[in-house]
C-alpha cells in the first residue's frame, strides 16, 4: 500500500508540473520589472521538479474552477521556500486544486526571490510582486468573473511572511498601483514566518533583509508589529512541534489580531512539523476542511450574483 501511495503521489506531482508548464502564465510586469537590474549571465530561472529559483520575470499561474462552479472568490497563493526557492509542487499547485474544488479561483504566484544580484532593493522585491499580483487580479476581476471585494492572499512558511506582509503593509504601496487597492480581503497563513525577532526563521530573515539589518528594518518586517484594525480577516494553521518556524510566530500574530479586534481563526496541530503542505500526515483532521468552513462562515463561498 505504501508503494502504491508513493506512485500516486509521484503521479500527482507530475500532473501538477505538466499543468504549470502548459497553463498560460500571466506576466506581472509586461512593460518591465521594477526595482530590477541586470544580473550575472548565470542568473537564469531554474525549475527542479517544481522547486523554482532565480526568478527574474514573475508571473501568475491561474487555476480556474470547472465551468459553472466558480463562486467569485479568488486567492493568490505564495509558496514557501525560505526566500531561497519556491515550493510550487509542494505548496502552490496542490492548494490551488483544492480551492478549485470549492469554487475558488486560484492564482499561484511565482515571485522574485530577494537577491542583490537582480534587485536594487531586495527587501521590497517579493512584496512588489505580491502587490502587483493583487492589483492585477482586482483590476481584471470582471474578466475572470470575480468579486473584486473577495480577493485574498495565502502563503506557506516564508510565503506566509510575504502574504502577511502584503496584508499588513498595503497602505504603503511599493509599486505603481494606479489607484487599485492592494489590500487583500482575507489572509490564509500556513505555518507562516511572521517575526524577524528572536523567534524568526533565520534563513528567511537573512534572505530578505540581510545579515546586518537595522532595528527599524527588523521591526518593519516583524509583521506582528504591523497589525491594525484594518488588517484583513485571517485564518492560520501551525504545528506545535514545528522546529523550523516556531509556533510562537503564529501565536504572536494571532494575539495582535485579537488586540486589534480583527476577526480571525487559528488552529494548532500538536504534531506535524514544518512543510506539510496541504496534508498533515500526523493528523486525521484536514486543515483545508477547517479553512473551507471558515471561508463559508465569512461569506466567501456564496455564489456570485
Amino acid at each position: 500500500m505504501k508503494f502504491k501511495s508513493l506512485i500516486a503521489g509521484a503521479l500527482l506531482l507530475s500532473i501538477a508540473s505538466a499543468y504549470a508548464q502548459d497553463a498560460k502564465q500571466i506576466p506581472l510586469y509586461p512593460n518591465g520589472v521594477p526595482n530590477s537590474k541586470k544580473g550575472p549571465d548565470a542568473y537564469v530561472e531554474q525549475d527542479r521538479n517544481g522547486s523554482v529559483s532565480k526568478v527574474t520575470d514573475p508571473t501568475l499561474i491561474p487555476f480556474i474552477p470547472e465551468k459553472g462552479t466558480a463562486n467569485g472568490t479568488a486567492v493568490i497563493i505564495c509558496p514557501g521556500g525560505g526566500y531561497g526557492f519556491l515550493a510550487m509542487n509542494g505548496e502552490g499547485f496542490p492548494a490551488a486544486r483544492e480551492f478549485n474544488k470549492i469554487g475558488v479561483t486560484a492564482f499561484v504566484l511565482k515571485y522574485r526571490l530577494p537577491s542583490d544580484d537582480i534587485m536594487n532593493d531586495k527587501s521590497i522585491g517579493p512584496l512588489q510582486d505580491a502587490q502587483a499580483a493583487m492589483a492585477l487580479v482586482r483590476s481584471r476581476a470582471a474578466e475572470w468573473g470575480l468579486n473584486p471585494n473577495r480577493i485574498g492572499i495565502m502563503g506557506f512558511s516564508a510565503g506566509g511572511h510575504l502574504a502577511s506582509t502584503e496584508g499588513t503593509h498595503f497602505d504603503k504601496p511599493v509599486i505603481e498601483n494606479k489607484g487599485v487597492s492592494v489590500r487583500p480581503d482575507f489572509m490564509i497563513l500556513i505555518y507562516p514566518v511572521i517575526t524577524f525577532g528572536e523567534l524568526t526563521h533565520g534563513g528567511s530573515k537573512r534572505g530578505l533583509i540581510g545579515t546586518t539589518p537595522t532595528q527599524d528594518k527588523i521591526d518593519l518586517y516583524s509583521n506582528e508589529k504591523q497589525v491594525t484594525a484594518n488588517t484583513p480577516i485571517t485564518f492560520i494553521i501551525h504545528a506545535q512541534d514545528d522546529t523550523t518556524v516556531p509556533v510562537q510566530n503564529t501565536l504572536m500574530f494571532y494575539d495582535a489580531l485579537v488586540k486589534n479586534k480583527v476577526p480571525s481563526e487559528m488552529h494548532i496541530y500538536p504534531a506535524g512539523g514544518h512543510g506539510f503542505g496541504i496534508n498533515n500526515r500526523k493528523s486525521k483532521e484536514n486543515w483545508f476542511d477547517w479553512c473551507k468552513g471558515w471561508m463559508d462562515t465569512n461569506g466567501l463561498l456564496t455564489a456570485a450574483k
